[in-house]
């Protein structure tokens, strides 16, 4: 690794550490969890997935959308149910990778993705407003304008920085530079030590303390799942994003066996549950972060913030923080998608808009199974719509019929409104050179018109199928000559 490189990922490493502390202490505290459980986790998934897993660059850790799915088993039955759960979610993870499904993302459209994006960097900036307040009560008078005043200086660092200089990523410099000037000034503002401590041993590793029977699977299983499903979206969707952003291509597959071994070994040694954490990476891409370096980095240095840096971590200013993951909800926020909601299809506007929608006032994973529900019925009705028919008399008084397009469930309707039993001469002919037969709902439409044309008296031919056709014809026992 060239020098260069090597420095680049170190900076960005972290810078992207400093950044990881307080969403995962947050995230912890959201989920009823002690916040070393939350830095544990981000630590042990982020350093294993940046070492073994198929996205360079990408970050990980202990997420806000996984902690929200388990709030209610970690009230109603405690944190060792919480481990026993973050286990069986990574091996469901682990298996997801090893059966390769992770090209199934492929089938999230593009409208979608840009709604994803849209929903998460709200969620990141209406995060923020959390720092805000001071215990219930928002921040007023001198407090509040010397929050405000320390986000804008931390923003206006990041935003400038670059026309200077590059020899230093410019969220590191705001983040150290606001929290050198706040100790010199001695002025009174929120620090990382007043959301929790952080000063901390070595994880040690231990098996969940609950009755391995199937009652606890009972318990557990629907959490599970639920986790791993929201934790392989959010990651494969952010591989996405990151392959867009660095111009190359990423190992879905292996990512997924990677997150699910790193939540393995988090959920053994008393970490939370994570996957790929959208603002972390893109802290980490903007500040240089291209190899595998960046995120071990990243990892190692939240353990090591919380075995021996704790009493420094914990004077960092929250507004230094906060001013960085505004401009990074800034800069996540696809502002081209709003340029060209009145130019797109009306369908995929109403995606972009209702997958944003969904993702910040649910979860990440209703969001996008709305869109593609949306897109594919979309999809199906397109197609059904293109469906027709040229038709012309034959010398010998036969008619001919001439379809194109897609047979499928959504435009049987369509198909068999196309042809006339009653008014056709005895001889009818069905060519299909130009016609796809797509699933069971196309067979039983053929089987359809030849029964309406045998009960009016006449015979229809059928011509030109494709090999794939006929052999779907065969299996039902359709016959088609």
């Amino acid at each position: 690794m060239k020098s260069k490189h090597l420095r680049a990922d170190v900076l960005a490493g972290l810078t992207t550490s400093f950044a990881l502390v307080p969403e995962c202490i947050a995230f912890a505290l959201v989920a009823h969890l002690n916040p070393l459980m939350g830095l544990y986790g981000a630590f042990i998934i982020c350093t294993l997935t940046a070492l073994f897993g198929g996205r360079p660059g990408m970050v990980s850790g202990a997420a806000g959308s996984m902690a929200v799915v388990i709030v209610a088993l970690v009230v109603q039955h405690g944190v060792q149910y919480l481990l026993a759960t973050v286990l069986l979610g990574g091996l469901i993870m682990v298996a997801f990778g090893l059966l390769r499904l992770g090209k199934l993302i492929r089938m999230v459209p593009h409208p979608v993705m840009l709604g994803f994006v849209n929903g998460l960097a709200i969620i990141i900036a209406l995060a923020q407003l959390e720092h805000f307040k001071d215990g219930e009560a928002w921040l007023s008078g001198t407090p509040l304008y010397l929050m405000l005043g320390l986000v804008a200086l931390t923003m206006a660092i990041v935003y400038l920085l670059p026309r200077l200089t590059r020899a230093v990523p410019p969220a590191l410099a705001a983040i150290l530079g606001v929290g050198f000037l706040v100790y010199l000034l001695g002025l009174p503002t929120h620090t990382l030590g007043d959301m929790a401590h952080i000063a901390g041993g070595l994880p040690v590793p231990a098996v969940p303390d609950v009755p391995w029977n199937l009652e606890t699977l009972a318990i557990v299983a629907p959490y599970a799942v639920l986790m791993a499903l929201v934790g392989l979206l959010e990651t494969l969707l952010t591989l996405n994003l990151t392959d867009e952003i660095t111009e190359s291509r990423g190992y879905p597959d292996r990512e997924c066996a990677a997150l699910g071994a790193a939540n393995l070994v988090s959920g053994l040694f008393g970490g939370m549950g994570g996957c790929a954490m959208i603002g972390q990476t893109m802290i980490n891409l903007g500040s240089g972060g291209r190899g595998r370096l960046s995120g071990v980095v990243a990892g190692v240095m939240i353990l090591l913030f919380v075995l021996f840096l704790s009493p420094l971590i914990e004077r960092i200013p929250l507004a230094a923080l906060v001013g960085v993951m505004f401009v990074v909800a800034q800069q996540t926020f696809a502002w081209a998608s709003l340029r060209v909601l009145d130019k797109v299809p009306l369908n995929d506007a109403l995606v972009i808009v209702a997958v944003t929608i969904v993702t910040v006032f649910t979860d990440l994973a209703t969001a996008v199974l709305c869109g593609i529900v949306i897109a594919a019925l979309n999809f199906a009705w397109q197609q059904a719509r293109e469906l027709y028919a040229d038709t012309h008399r034959e010398a010998d008084g036969s008619k001919l019929y001439r379809l194109h397009g897609t047979l499928f469930f959504a435009s049987t309707t369509p198909f068999l409104n196309q042809f006339d039993p009653a008014g056709d001469p005895p001889q009818v002919t069905l060519d299909c050179r130009h016609l796809s037969f797509v699933d069971y709902s196309a067979i039983a439409a053929l089987k359809t018109l030849r029964e309406r044309y045998a009960k009016a008296g006449k015979h229809l031919r059928v011509l030109h199928l494709s090999e794939r056709c006929r052999q779907l014809l065969k299996r039902a026992g359709v016959q088609h000559e």
